[in-house]
């Protein structure tokens, strides 16, 4: 099988003047997607429907990098240095205490305010035995970065496969200890039209557990919590909207989903190493309208999922159309939020003598259905 190798074109500059970069992958499936090397965002990925219906775009975008730089929500970034929450931004390694600026309710979101998602990544396309479109975008964050310890060089992999999936690799090493979790924030609407949203698309998430979370966001002490018999029960395919305006706390204290899922045989994670990494699904995402699924299979313990309630439709998206709230869902593959605070999890701590690697891959089994 040949596929095109990917390429560049220019995509205006960051707020400093640099030049930023749009490469494009193509497979023979029909998929097509685009990369920034502006916070590594994921631009486009435009997918057909059942029996080569035509593409739709299937994540939210922004137009220029001015609004990726200026209106935040992560639009299909990668972020990092650790994704999610950090307690009051602060945690202990090693019996040193450390400070990482507060940028959501006092605590640290997704690695402070000047995130991986607002860097200038380096590109070049990878050549694989299998032909594949795939390009790989580095990062250095010095020690001290966002007053993390440790110079810590990162790298993701986007491929894309003649089946039409996508899979992310992350991959980094640092020359000292530090917290490490990094994730991808797509959002996702699989009708390829924001104006819909999402809460009619169907939702299955592989967990029998969540992590309840206090006003800021962050898990509660304790176990995680068995969704059985709570809107957070997504064992069983539903509706998203289904349960999302039900007067429970938790849906409260988020304004709907905005939670981690512990996901089944979590504890089989391989963390940081050398170890084969180990997939298991995670979620799957349907469209009634359009026919598309997405599932979601993943090296990582959990998932955040994210509904999108805090978007308001201050911003469009490439064609001007307003994204309000619901307009895309995150599936943001991960592990636990606060995990430098909480021993009790899976532990985030990269060391010298180690690397992490994790494996996202997203796929879209409606195009490789057999016709019935």
């Amino acid at each position: 099988m040949s596929f095109a190798a990917p390429f560049p074109a220019p995509f205006g500059a960051t707020p400093s003047g640099l030049p930023v970069e749009r490469w494009t992958l193509r497979s023979a499936s029909g998929v097509e997607a685009a990369v920034l090397t502006y916070g590594a965002v994921l631009h486009s990925l435009r997918v057909p429907g059942p029996e080569r219906r035509p593409p739709a775009e299937v994540v939210l975008s922004l137009p220029d990098v001015k609004h990726y730089a200026t209106h935040g929500a992560y639009l299909g970034a990668v972020v990092g240095r650790f994704a999610n929450r950090i307690a009051a931004g602060t945690f202990t390694l090693d019996g040193t205490r450390h400070r990482i600026p507060g940028n959501d309710r006092g605590n640290s979101l997704h690695g402070g305010a000047d995130g991986f998602d607002r860097r200038l990544w380096r590109a070049e396309p990878c050549e694989r035995p299998d032909g594949a479109a795939s390009v790989r975008l580095s990062l250095d964050s010095p020690h001290g970065d966002q007053g993390f310890p440790g110079s810590l060089q990162v790298s993701v992999t986007y491929t894309l496969a003649s089946d039409g999936s996508l899979t992310l690799d992350y991959h980094a090493v640092t020359d000292r200890p530090t917290p490490v979790n990094l994730t991808h924030h797509a959002y996702f609407n699989l009708s390829g039209n924001p104006d819909r949203g999402v809460l009619d698309h169907l939702l299955t998430v592989d967990a029998a557990a969540y992590l309840p979370i206090d006003e800021t966001g962050l898990p509660l002490p304790g176990a995680p919590a068995p969704v059985a018999g709570s809107p957070f029960d997504f064992t069983r395919t539903r509706r998203i909207g289904a349960r999302i305006t039900e007067p429970d706390e938790q849906l409260a204290r988020a304004g709907g989903y905005d939670h981690c899922w512990v996901l089944d045989d979590h504890d089989r994670s391989p963390g940081f190493g050398d170890r084969e990494l180990s997939l298991r699904r995670a979620a799957r995402l349907e469209d009634p309208g359009s026919g598309r699924v997405l599932e979601v299979h993943t090296s990582e313990p959990g998932l955040q999922v994210y509904a999108g309630q805090q978007l308001d439709g201050t911003f469009g998206d490439l064609l001007g159309r307003r994204l309000g709230a619901h307009s895309g869902l995150c599936l943001e593959t991960q592990h636990f939020p606060d995990s430098p605070n909480r021993p009790d999890y899976p532990s985030t701590v990269l060391r010298p003598d180690r690397a992490l690697r994790s494996r996202t891959v997203l796929g879209f089994p409606h195009l490789t259905a057999v016709a019935r």
